[in-house]
């Protein structure tokens, strides 16, 4: 396949190139902003009741009834949350990310531990949301239960073409989806309510338990806390993307924000007082929100639709992650912490690389996993509350340095937020470490070493490359070699261009067969341009020993002698043929990479169809 047909089906799948001054009006309005940032947090309301659920019922069904006091005391935790964040976007608009304001505040180690902890939520979202979405479906259709980790991988690819072609498209995508769930699950919700109320909805089918705190061991308690944790994913990415907003940024991302929370709060709440009040309890055939809209709706239309709105938000709640992660990369990028290759815009205004790193990573991890979403959760909220934490914390720091106005009341919210992330930060890590939390333990240190080890590279390069100091240089010597196996055409051109570099070019010919030697002793009076042709010996038939022998040799002449190696290569018509030609070249150009002062260039000569 040649270039001009890979490009055209990029052009298919990814979008025509923008110019970068249409940069500004891929700029989100509120409601668009609302689906693009705002369904991770949203769809985690899908699943997050039911991981409360499932660690409860194995005190038995009187253990459910805890879900309750859980659910309440996870509301007010999203509650402060989201005022902290508010504040956060108040003072940093250009974009209030947890590495950009913890680095700000308490430095770059904290902001590096932050950037770590989120990049790995955001893979985790992505394979999360995926799994949980395939698990609506496999749900309302179980004869595709068997095949979650193939339907997952094509969800992500799926989801990474779209964010491919650029924000807006992607945005509007996603928008009519993440309305008809919440208006979906609403109207589950407030018809459930009134079943509930008026007694025209099945009761429970055990006697329920009234809600307290006595019975149920604290360990328990704290582990079922810590798996509704889950409902809070999501919520930071709205201060990561207060760039992407329109004009003003920062006032329509605090109004977005806080739509996100009430809606957030009253769905999450609506579904755990009902699966409370109908006896829902956990199944790993279908879930809790299956479980629930067939109760109430039976198994008719609005039973499917819920089904299909609440796979859609899911799948779709991916897109949060494809939003902020290559953001995320960007900076970290910028700052010389990871492969400048991320800092890069693609042809549709998006960073791309950090899209397709994304989508692999979360690929990979959905094989692994089988695309199940429990076995995914517990690797999954560490790093959210530890992003958390330190933004909170950082938001403190900044309050009491640089006493903006307002400083003395609102540094109290970021306060509040800290001590309630933190702790926690603390209760998940302790109940979830030996079910897979160890692993993100593990590896955000991990991958702060990689920061670490990226920037100091670059500012080797940096210092290695620098004119401060630079006097006038030495002058330059330079012998050209030409590398023959053979004469032909190619080779002809090759020598024509070593001769414009320097008119005393030589080719050189590495001896493995004396009779081939003699052959092309032959031919080369006439054919080889006046070039004096320099024969290696090689007894032991190596190309590479007597050639770099030779080099060594022309590089006694001193510190500033060039090597240029011109090495004449054929480019086979169709693409499938590159294989049966040119492997002599790519050991060349591989073994003289790392050769001070050696140079190695290519002259292709193209064969027709």
């Amino acid at each position: 396949m040649g270039p001009v047909r890979l490009s055209q089906l990029k052009r298919l799948f990814v979008g025509t190139p923008l110019p970068t001054a249409q940069s500004r009006h891929e700029r989100l309005e509120k409601s668009t902003a609302l689906a693009v940032f705002a369904s991770d947090a949203l769809s985690s309301v899908a699943y997050a009741t039911e991981e409360i659920l499932l660690v409860l019922i194995l005190a038995g069904t009187v253990a459910l009834s805890y879900s309750i006091p859980i659910g309440i005391a996870i509301a007010v935790l999203i509650a402060i949350v989201v005022s902290s964040y508010r504040q956060t976007i108040r003072a940093y608009p250009q974009g209030g990310g947890a590495y950009i304001v913890s680095k700000d505040n308490l430095g770059v180690p904290a902001g590096l531990v932050a950037g770590a902890a989120l990049l790995i939520d955001y893979v985790l979202t992505v394979a999360v949301s995926v799994a949980a979405g395939v698990a609506a479906l496999t749900s309302a259709v179980p004869t595709l239960f068997p095949y979650r980790p193939g339907l997952s991988v094509v969800a992500v690819v799926g989801i990474a073409l779209a964010n491919l072609r650029g924000i807006r498209e992607s945005g509007q995508l996603f928008a009519a989806p993440t309305y008809l769930f919440i208006a979906s699950l609403g109207g589950l919700i407030v018809y459930g309510g009134l079943g509930a109320l008026f007694d025209f909805l099945p009761e429970a089918p055990y006697q329920r338990h009234p809600p307290g705190l006595e019975g149920v061991g604290l360990i328990l308690f704290l582990r079922a806390f810590s798996s509704g944790c889950t409902a809070l994913t999501g919520v930071e990415a709205v201060s990561d993307g207060v760039p992407a907003f329109k004009p003003p940024e920062a006032h329509n991302a605090r109004v977005v924000l806080t739509w996100l929370g009430v809606i957030l709060i009253t769905l999450f709440l609506g579904i755990t007082f009902l699966a409370y009040d109908f006896g829902i309890t956990p199944r790993p055939e279908e879930t809790v929100v299956s479980q629930l809209a067939r109760h109430i709706f039976g198994g008719g239309f609005l039973y499917y639709e819920l089904q299909a709105v609440t796979m859609l938000i899911l799948l779709l709640a991916a897109n949060t992650s494809f939003a902020d992660f290559p953001r995320l990369s960007f900076f970290l990028a910028r700052d010389r912490f990871i492969p400048r290759q991320f800092a890069t815009q693609g042809d549709r205004l998006v960073f791309s690389n950090g899209i397709l790193i994304l989508s692999g990573l979360a690929a990979l991890l959905l094989v692994i996993f089988g695309g199940d979403p429990h076995a995914l959760i517990p690797l999954y909220a560490v790093g959210v509350f530890l992003s958390f934490t330190l933004s909170q914390a950082s938001m403190v720091r900044r309050w009491l340095r640089l006493k903006e106005e307002g400083w003395w009341w609102r540094w109290w919210f970021n306060a509040l937020g800290a001590i309630v992330t933190g702790l926690v930060m603390i209760t998940i890590a302790a109940t979830k470490f030996t079910h897979g939390a160890w692993i993100v333990v593990l590896l955000i240190p991990t991958l702060v070493g990689v920061f670490v080890l990226v920037h100091r590279h670059y500012e080797e390069v940096a210092v290695q490359l620098s004119l401060d100091g630079l006097g006038p240089p030495a002058p330059m010597t330079n012998t050209v070699l030409v590398l023959v196996g053979d004469i032909h055409r190619g080779v002809v051109k090759a020598i024509q261009y070593a001769q414009t570099l320097s008119p005393n070019a030589k080719a050189v010919y590495v001896e493995t067969d004396p009779e081939r030697t003699r052959r092309l002793e032959e031919k080369w009076g006439k054919y080889g341009m006046g070039a004096p042709l320099i024969v290696l010996t090689s007894p032991y038939r190596s190309l590479l020993g007597p050639l770099t022998e030779y080099i060594d040799h022309l590089q006694e002449q001193g510190e500033n002698h060039v090597v240029t190696i011109v090495l004449p290569e054929f480019i086979p018509a169709r693409w499938w043929q590159l294989g049966l030609h040119n492997q002599t070249a790519f050991l060349i150009k591989g073994a003289m990479l790392f050769r001070k002062n050696v140079i190695v260039t290519d002259v292709p000569y193209h064969l027709r169809h």
